[in-house]
């Protein structure tokens, strides 16, 4: 590519906590809704036991081992790493007034970690958990109080490390909420649209109450949204079709219209009256919306089609379950891969808000083999990104305003949606199976190489797609 990405582009990988950390009761650290979820984000929950094995547990160990898995970020020369606080490490119940010193103090070495490699954070406040306690005796995100207790964690934080973190997000794929309540607010698999949608409207302000604190304590703080980028393409020029796909694509931009216009969309109105939806909105929460963020960041995995018509086969993502491209080819779980779509995607939210954008997630989960010389030959892990990448490069010469680029587990960790140790993502091979059996030793793969490259010639040695 003749194309150079511009130098103050951040170029990394992106985590969360409950994804690598371990140590889920160590510290003074709370249970958290992660923890009740043994089999996956969108698995079944369970009641925690003495002597249960869930393998987010341990994880990969990040808790301990952080300082050597830096030092590996930065060989491959990063100038970005996005992570997530648990939650439940700085409130162990959430509604608590004072924070747990213990918690704070863990995410204080892993800043000094990040700072000495030249490392910039972006730090997630809520990514897939919060505090059991919460949901237990506040139905999650469906009570009011909600809004309190995240607005005094938030602010403990900014506190904390506002004089060295700029980057910020508040809540991890806030449209997830849609589909998988129990991990994006805490709220009972099952409820009814009122309870989910006033769940939703209350992260709303809680995020909007969390830009003004970080714009009031952070100085020279930038504060995003997260959204997951689940585009939508009509699977045929049928009129219906058309609408239908306008139709989808809402579901998950109105949580973007309201936090990047400060106001509900117009749209929204018909939504929740054909719902049976009454929002208890206020006017504290009008006012409090108004605090808009300062960029839209967004995970971009794949596009699905919709239909209204026609025959279609479903790509049963568990949750998403979006209908099929033809044109596409798959990933080992059944996702299919479209690097155009992330060129669409940010031309799309360019058009639409005018706000500068971050990729804060994407990547390729796929089952890697160590070979006889004890190598890992990801080359398919390579196309997918350097694809994607491309793509990611010609919408900068559209002219889209890109602040940078975190891939989904730039080291092995454990999957969101399965549970699985076995779907891997990252540069780094991480020795554990889904039984939590293995060293935990780390192995640099072929694609941890690739990208070292790609960073330093600032993605002039990306390849046009084959």
């Amino acid at each position: 590519m003749s194309f150079r990405f511009p130098n103050e582009f951040l170029w990394g990988g992106a985590t969360a906590a409950n994804q690598i950390e371990g140590a889920y009761n160590i510290d003074g650290k709370g249970l958290s809704t992660s923890d009740v979820q043994p089999f996956g984000t969108f698995g079944e929950l369970k009641t925690r036991h003495q002597g249960d094995f869930n393998i987010k547990d341990t994880a990969i160990d990040f808790y301990h081992r952080y300082p050597e898995d830096i030092a590996l970020f930065a060989e491959m020369g990063f100038t970005c790493f996005r992570l997530s606080i648990a939650w439940s490490r700085i409130f162990p119940k959430g509604d608590e007034l004072e924070p747990n010193e213990l918690g704070l103090a863990y995410y204080d070495k892993i800043f000094d970690e990040l700072e000495k490699h030249g490392m910039v954070p972006l730090v997630t406040l809520s990514h897939y958990e919060m505090p059991l306690y919460l949901a237990e005796h506040y139905q999650g995100w469906k009570s009011r109080e909600l809004i309190v207790f995240f607005e005094r964690y938030a602010r403990v934080v900014f506190n904390r490390y506002g004089h060295r973190v700029k980057h910020w997000l508040t809540f991890n794929e806030i449209n997830i909420s849609l589909h998988e309540p129990f991990t994006g607010a805490g709220i009972p698999r099952g409820s009814d649209p009122q309870s989910l949608y006033q769940g939703m409207h209350h992260q709303l302000v809680a995020s909007a109450k969390a830009v003004k604190a970080c714009h009031e304590l952070v100085a020279d703080g930038k504060i995003g949204n997260m959204m997951l980028g689940a585009i939508q393409y009509a699977l045929t020029c049928h009129p219906d079709d058309i609408f239908a796909a306008m139709q989808e694509n809402r579901e998950w931009l109105f949580f973007g219209d309201v936090q990047s216009r400060g106001y509900y969309p117009s749209y929204m109105t018909r939504k929740f009256k054909e719902l049976g939806v009454e929002l208890d909105i206020n006017e504290e929460d009008k006012e409090a919306l108004t605090e808009t963020i300062d960029f839209i960041s967004f995970s971009y995995y794949m596009t699905g089609c919709v239909t209204t018509h026609a025959e279609m086969e479903i790509v049963d993502e568990k949750v998403l379950k979006m209908g099929s491209n033809p044109y596409l080819k798959s990933t080992d779980w059944g996702w299919q891969i479209n690097p155009k779509g992330l060129r669409i995607v940010l031309n799309l939210l360019y058009d639409r808000y005018q706000k500068p954008l971050f990729i804060v997630e994407n990547g390729l989960g796929a089952v890697d083999k160590v070979n006889g010389q004890g190598e890992i030959e990801d080359d398919y892990r390579i196309s997918y990104l350097n694809d994607h990448l491309y793509q990611v490069g010609e919408a900068l010469q559209d002219g889209v305003e890109v602040m940078g680029y975190t891939s989904w587990g730039p080291i092995d960790l454990i999957s969101a949606s399965t549970a699985q140790m076995s779907k891997r993502y990252g540069y780094i091979y991480v020795d554990r199976d889904d039984n939590g059996q293995g060293s935990l030793m780390r192995k640099r793969k072929k694609s941890f190489y690739w990208y070292q490259d790609i960073i330093q010639s600032k993605g002039q040695n990306l390849q046009p797609p084959v």
